[in-house]
């Protein structure tokens, strides 16, 4: 658990909408959106990141397609950090590590700039939601195989009624698992 307070923690949950039947009937989608829109939350959110990056000796961040993306930039920005981008396949330039997963109805996969990380480099991946697990695991195979460190994974929500954190928890190999809210 990370030192996110209470007030911080209650201002990002009450900014985090649900929307009921997206995208499809039966699903209830959490929706960042409202979150990203307020400066206060947002920079919340961002400064606690900033202090998981900087508590875990992160010297580089890794976002996750997409709105990972979104959450990890300003981050690396505001810690002094590198941002490093980890895309599905094939939207990268030049030469990738390509790594594939399993999805609950098929695979997927995802890439990296190989020569983006190096074996100096203490990742900090930060993404918006846990939810199987799939792509962060992938992710950390993708970090290790360019030489670099895994410092951490840190989510702003968990899906606590999926099996995200069991599937990731091999794949940390003791690295921490920061989550923020657990719905």
């Amino acid at each position: 658990m990370t030192s996110t307070t209470d007030t911080t923690r209650e201002l990002l949950l009450s900014r985090i909408r649900d929307v009921q039947d997206y995208p499809k009937p039966g699903v209830l989608f959490k929706d960042i959106t409202p979150l990203l829109a307020d400066p206060v939350a947002f920079s919340a959110l961002t400064d606690t990141l900033v202090e998981l990056c900087v508590r875990h000796g992160a010297t580089k961040v890794v976002g996750l397609e997409a709105r990972g993306f979104i959450l990890a930039a300003p981050v690396a920005v505001r810690a002094g950090l590198g941002f490093v981008p980890v895309r599905k396949a094939g939207k990268l330039p030049g030469a990738t590590l390509s790594q594939a997963y399993e999805l609950e109805y098929g695979t997927a996969e995802i890439e990296i700039h190989a020569e983006d990380l190096s074996a100096d480099d203490r990742i900090m991946v930060i993404d918006d939601i846990l939810a199987t697990g799939g792509t962060a695991e992938a992710s950390l195979e993708l970090i290790r195989r360019a030489g670099a460190e895994v410092a951490g994974v840190a989510v702003l929500m968990e899906l606590g009624f999926l099996p995200g954190r069991a599937r990731l928890e091999q794949g940390l190999r003791g690295a921490p698992l920061e989550v923020l809210i657990t719905v």
